[in-house]
This record gives C-alpha cells, sequence and structure tokens, in this order.
C-alpha cells in the first residue's frame, strides 16, 4: 500500500477535435446527423466495379470464413457482407439500364431514320347477327322463366291464403305502421309505444318488436281471423293497468286493495296472448301511461308540503281529502305473472260486504285528462313564443327617446295628409337653416337693428352646440334593453316568480276530490230533507256545466198549488271546503263542509218562506197584515234559527188570526174574534165598546183540519173567519 501509484483514466474521445483554443480549450466537431452520416456512407461506394468482381471478393471472403474454426463460427451467428449497399447498387443500375433502353426506344421512333412503326391491324371478326338475336331470345327466356315461377308461386300462395282466409303480413305491417311509429333496426322492425311526441317526459322507453308470425300459426289463426304479424312488449308493459281511485272514512290497507285489484284483472291478463295486435299495444301503452301518472303523483306526494303529510305506501297513495276523509290513489297492474285463484265476483262480493268505497271513474278521468294537458303543454307554447320577436320599441327608439322625431312626425301625420307633412317640414327646414335666416332676417330688416343681426347669428351659432337637456350624449332615454325586450308590461322577479308556480297534478286532484265530496254532501241533505219535509216543496236544479272544482245548484221552495203565490228560491255555490249561499234578499253567507250548516239554513229558508207564503195568501184574501216579526224576542231561546210570527186581521175587523213558527216545535195558528163573547161590563170598564178589542187566542190543532199542506188550510180558514157570523 506504501508504494501505490495513482493512474489517471479519461474516457475516449468519440469526436474528433476540431480546434484548440490559445487557453487550452478543446472544441469538438458535432456529431454527424443520420442523414449526414448516410451521405458519408454512401460515398465509399465503388459503382465502377462489375458483379465479377465483387463475385471474386464474396468467395474470398467465404473461403476464410471456412478456415475459422467451429467456434467462432457458433459465436458469430451473422457476418455482414463486404458490400452492405449491393442491393442498392443492383436496382440503381438496372434502372439506369432501363431508362437508356427507353431513351433509344423513343429516339429511333421519333427520327424514323432506323424504323418506322406501324400499327398493326387486327384480325376480323366473322359477323353474325343470328347468332346474337339467338342469344338474346335466350336470356329474355331464362329471365322470363324465373319471372314466372316467382309470379306462380306468388298465386299459389295468394290462392292458398284466400281459400283458408289468411291475413297478409305485409298489409298488417301497413296498418301498424299507420297507427303506431315504426322504425327499421338492425335486426328487424322496432317501435315505440311511448308519449314524448306528444309532450311526456318519462324515462322509461316503450320498445316493441315486430315480427312475422309462424305459418302454422297464420294458418290456425286464419279462420278466427288472426293476424300475419306478431308484437313482442316489454314484461314490464304486459298485461292490465288502471289507477284506482277511492274516497272513504276508514283507511284500507294497501296491501289488500292492491290484491283485490289483481285479483279483479287476472282474468285479462290470462287472455292477453289471444288477443290481437292493436288491443295488445293499447294495452301496453295505457299500463305506460299509468306508470307515468303514478310516478308523478307520488313524488308530487313526496315533495309537498301539507299540513297532514301524504303517504306514499308501495302502489297506493294516501292524502287527506277533509277531516276524517282519505283520498286513496293506487296503481293496479296484473301482468300475468302472479297467481290468483279468486275469482273476479267473488272478489267483488266481498269488497261489497266489507263496506268499501267503489272506485271512482270520474276522478280517475280526471286524472288522465291532466296528465295530458301537461303532456299539450310542453308543447304549444302560449303566444307570444319567446322566438317570435322582442317586445316593446325597437333599440334606436329607446335610444332616440320618447320625445323622438318619429313620435312627433306620427302625431303630424295623424292630424295631416301627406302633403301638410311635407310642408310642415319644408318650413321646420327653412326655419332651421341659414338661408332661411338670412331670408327672414332681410324680411325683418326694416324691424330690427345690426346689433340684433349680430345676436340672431349667435344664437344659432350657440344653438348648435349646446342642445337642451338631456344630452343625447348623456344615455339612452326610456326603458333599458333588457325591459324593452320583455315589454311595457315587463314583470320583475318576484311576479315572474308568481306567475311560475303552478298548481302539481296533486293538488288539483284533491281539490276535485274535495268539491266531489262536498258535491256529495250537499246532495244528501237536500235529498234527506226533500224526503223529510213534505210540506213545502224543495226542488234543487243542479247546474249542467260545471267546472272541476266549482258547482251551483239551485233551491225553489214552494208549496203544491201556490207556486204562482209565493215561491223563495237560493242559489248555493259548492266549492272545494266552503259553501256559498245567495238568499232571496240578497243576503250572501259562507258555510264550512259540515252538513249541519247547511241543513240548519234550509230548515230556516222553510220556515221564512211560509211566513211569506202566509202574508201572499192573506193579501189575495183581502186580509190585513197587522204585525209580523222574524225574529221573535219571546219564548224560549231557539236552538236553531229564530222564531218569527205575523198577525192577520180579516176584512171586517172581528177576526185575527196569529201565526208563530218555531223551528224546533213547528207552526202554530191562534185565532181571536170581537165582540167579545164573555165580555161583562164592571165598575172600571163600564162602556160596551171594550168589547171591540176581541178576546184570547185560541190554537187550532192543524193536524185536524183539511186541507192538501199549509197554505191550503189557512186559506180554508181564512175563507170561513171572512164569512159573515
Amino acid at each position: 500500500m506504501a508504494n501505490s501509484v495513482n493512474i489517471s483514466i479519461e474516457a475516449p474521445i468519440e469526436n474528433q477535435i476540431q480546434e484548440i483554443t490559445y487557453d487550452g480549450q478543446e472544441i469538438y466537431q458535432a456529431p454527424l446527423s443520420m442523414s449526414e452520416n448516410l451521405a458519408r456512407l454512401a460515398q465509399k461506394i465503388d459503382f465502377s466495379k462489375s458483379e465479377d468482381e465483387y463475385c471474386n471478393i464474396k468467395k474470398e471472403g467465404e473461403t476464410s470464413v471456412e478456415v475459422k474454426s467451429d467456434e467462432d463460427s457458433k459465436e458469430a451467428g451473422y457476418q455482414s457482407s463486404q458490400w452492405p449497399w449491393e442491393s442498392v447498387r443492383n436496382k440503381l443500375r438496372n434502372a439506369l439500364t432501363e431508362v437508356c433502353v427507353l431513351a433509344d426506344v423513343l429516339s429511333i421512333a421519333k427520327e424514323k431514320r432506323y424504323m418506322v412503326l406501324d400499327p398493326v391491324q387486327p384480325e376480323q371478326v366473322e359477323n353474325r347477327p343470328m347468332v346474337q338475336v339467338y342469344g338474346r331470345k335466350k336470356a329474355l327466356a331464362a329471365a322470363a322463366a324465373v319471372l314466372m315461377a316467382g309470379v306462380d308461386r306468388l298465386r299459389a300462395s295468394e290462392t292458398m291464403r284466400t281459400a283458408r282466409n289468411m291475413p297478409d303480413f305485409h298489409i298488417d305491417l301497413l296498418r301498424l305502421r299507420q297507427n303506431w311509429r315504426l322504425k327499421k333496426g338492425s335486426t328487424g322492425i322496432v317501435g315505440d309505444l311511448s308519449y314524448r311526441t306528444a309532450g311526456s317526459k318519462f324515462n322509461q322507453t316503450g320498445v316493441f318488436e315486430v315480427t312475422k308470425a309462424a305459418e302454422e300459426a297464420t294458418a290456425g289463426a286464419g279462420a278466427g281471423g288472426g293476424a300475419a304479424l306478431r308484437v313482442a312488449v316489454p314484461p314490464e308493459l304486459q298485461g292490465v293497468a288502471f289507477i284506482s281511485v277511492l274516497c272513504q272514512k276508514e283507511v284500507v290497507c294497501g296491501a289488500e286493495q292492491e290484491e283485490v285489484a289483481t285479483a279483479a284483472a287476472g282474468g285479462a291478463a290470462e287472455a292477453e296472448l289471444a288477443l290481437h295486435w292493436q288491443q295488445r299495444l293499447e294495452a301496453a301503452q295505457n299500463v305506460l301511461f299509468c306508470k307515468e301518472l303514478f310516478a308523478r303523483l307520488a313524488a308530487e306526494a313526496v315533495q309537498l308540503d301539507a299540513s297532514i303529510p301524504h303517504m306514499v305506501v308501495g302502489n297506493q297513495i294516501m292524502a287527506t281529502v277533509l277531516p276524517g276523509i282519505q283520498l286513496l290513489i293506487g296503481l293496479c297492474h296484473n301482468n300475468g305473472q302472479n297467481n290468483s285463484n279468486t275469482h273476479p265476483e267473488s272478489v267483488k262480493a266481498e269488497g261489497a260486504a266489507g263496506g268499501k268505497s267503489e272506485h271512482d271513474h270520474v276522478l280517475e278521468h280526471s286524472l288522465h285528462q291532466l296528465l295530458r294537458a301537461v303532456h299539450h303543454a310542453n308543447t304549444h307554447h302560449p303566444f307570444p313564443h319567446p322566438a317570435t320577436g322582442p317586445l316593446g320599441p325597437s333599440k334606436r327608439r329607446c335610444v332616440a327617446g320618447t320625445h323622438s322625431l318619429h313620435t312627433t312626425l306620427a302625431a303630424h301625420y295623424t292630424r295631416c295628409t301627406l302633403h301638410s307633412l311635407h310642408t310642415t317640414l319644408a318650413a321646420h327646414y327653412t326655419r332651421c337653416t341659414l338661408h332661411s335666416l338670412h331670408t327672414t332676417l332681410a324680411a325683418h330688416y326694416t324691424r330690427c337693428t345690426l346689433h340684433s343681426l349680430h345676436q340672431l347669428l349667435r344664437a344659432v351659432h350657440h344653438a348648435n352646440t349646446h342642445h337642451p337637456f338631456p344630452h343625447p350624449a348623456t344615455g339612452p332615454l326610456g326603458p333599458s334593453k333588457r325591459r324593452c325586450v320583455a315589454g311595457p308590461m315587463a314583470a320583475d322577479r318576484y311576479e315572474l316568480l308568481e306567475m311560475s308556480k303552478e298548481q302539481s297534478l296533486l293538488e288539483q286532484i284533491i281539490q276535485q276530490a274535495q268539491h266531489f265530496f262536498m258535491r256529495r254532501r250537499s246532495e244528501y241533505v237536500l235529498d234527506t230533507i226533500a224526503k223529510e219535509v213534505k210540506d213545502p216543496l224543495i226542488v234543487s236544479h243542479w247546474n249542467a256545466l260545471n267546472s272541476p272544482t266549482q258547482s251551483c245548484v239551485k233551491i225553489n221552495i214552494m208549496a203544491y198549488g201556490y207556486d204562482a203565490v209565493c215561491r223563495t228560491s237560493l242559489v248555493v255555490h259548492v266549492g272545494e271546503k266552503t259553501l256559498k249561499c245567495i238568499c232571496r234578499d240578497g243576503r250572501v253567507r259562507h258555510l264550512s263542509y259540515e252538513l249541519q250548516e247547511l241543513r240548519d239554513l234550509i230548515y230556516c229558508q222553510i220556515y221564512q218562506h211560509q211566513m211569506t207564503a202566509v202574508q201572499a195568501v192573506g193579501r189575495c184574501m183581502g186580509w190585513q197584515l197587522l204585525a209580523s216579526s222574524s225574529h221573535l224576542g219571546s219564548g224560549p231561546v231557539e236552538p236553531l234559527g229564530n222564531a218569527s210570527s205575523c198577525l192577520l186581521a180579516s176584512p171586517n175587523g172581528d177576526r185575527m188570526i196569529a201565526i208563530r213558527c218555531e223551528p224546533s216545535v213547528g207552526i202554530q195558528v191562534f185565532i181571536a174574534q170581537s165582540p167579545r163573547k164573555d165580555f161583562f161590563a164592571s165598575e172600571l170598564v163600564q162602556d160596551k165598546k171594550w168589547e171591540n178589542l176581541g178576546g184570547a187566542f185560541k190554537e187550532i190543532k192543524l193536524e185536524k183540519m183539511e186541507g192538501k199542506n199549509f197554505l191550503n188550510k189557512m186559506e180554508l180558514l181564512m175563507a170561513c173567519l171572512s164569512s159573515p157570523s
């Protein structure tokens, strides 16, 4: 280790040294690029050597290679040739040879001193027209035979189809295309059952496939009027479906209701395969429509914020319509995969025995109409469309301002003709130009001085540079560009949000259900009172033209045989949760959804009608009305309404009839006569004239009197009391 020597090792120089500077720095040559390296190697090729010399060199190389040992031959699996550009040289030499030969041929043919090139006449083929005619005839005969064979097969097929009454596939396909959307796919013919072209946004597809029916099936169904094509409907759209709408007081289990609906539709699902393709497609489209409707209702039920939350359980939606009354909306779908051994008749009998409400077809139809209205609104926008053009004045008109020249000209044009407008413009022009100023100054030169002329010219100069406010450069006059596009009645964000609020389908159907229930309650109350009260008669006239949430009924109260004497009419507007009653005297009363309020109002109107009718009959009989009160303060307090009474006097004044009407008791009639038979003179009352005051009132038992009704009995009573005693 003590005798160690330091050895410096340097890397070999790969590039040649180009220059050595004075300070000893070496500058190397840059390495050659691929193109430069190729050019350097090409320069080493000796194209003057012949192939014989190259062969000799190659043989010498082969002999030298054979002399080597076997180990060297094994180690070197491939040895490079001494002429790596051999193929390139050979190809270039061959190309040069061909080019030289071509140049010699062209020079000989062009100069025509050594050789002349003449065209060679081809051998003439003997023309035989009859052979061509026979060939064409044979070809046409073969084509005609093929066509006739096809015609025979078609004729035989048509004859067999007519004899067996078999349907035609192409005719059925044409009819299918007329009613449904079809397109040709990669594997066959497919169609679409969805309502997307009508405005639906439901994501479930309704694609079905059309195939040709088998010949055996077509022949078997030919006598029964079958079809030559078959439609393959997706499994989720097969079967029968409908929307069940129920309004009832008791809550029904959704599973039980769905089971009932499924059992009721089971018979139809079993015979689906035997249906015609048109009926199958209609049923599948109805299933798709019902699914879209129920999906939309379920989404709205979850999103709505109601006082009593709506519930979505499985295929059923439960919503509260009125206190104690629920609206049940269910999707009933039977695709034939569930096994139900219950017959529809037994299911209906069990449902009737259990006291369940029947399916409401009116509300179901309303649901269908509401969804179709949504589809129509998605494709038919109200006018004006947003793409038709901007509302309000144009952009130039806004920049010009409200008092623009166009407005002035329009005002002038309305007051004068085209000639007068031209004259007015010419007059303005002559007053605004310098020439008109000079003419005016010349005309008034006798009335103005030179100083006035200078002042007027300076005023013109000042007017040209000082425009009245507001300046056009300060900003556009009138509304902004957005306001102009929005129109003169443009709404702000709050108004637009209010306008964009629309009632959902569930809200609308709940309102219709509320009105439906209120209408049924009103009908029940009126029919019940009409049965209970025989006198007077109560006649209800329901308006035939009603809206889904508003209806009207006119109630006439009259007595049989006295309808021309007195009739009481009142109008009841049935809404969603309230009733609006317009009485005969014009008073308006608002009632709630409780039945008792409407019942109390009708009874009060009945007793008021009786009192009014008695007074009308009394006037016809010549009796005088002495007193009348619709709100008596005497007697016990009435639980329903107020007691009313009237006092009638005979034409002679010797008889009086007092009528008291109490809603809780009924009608009571009292009579009194004068002079009193039990009047006796006393020390205090000695004058006999006081006997004409009349005696005490005596009650009459109306139930024992003859007469059809109350007014008839009162008429007979008045007639008896009016006769001379």
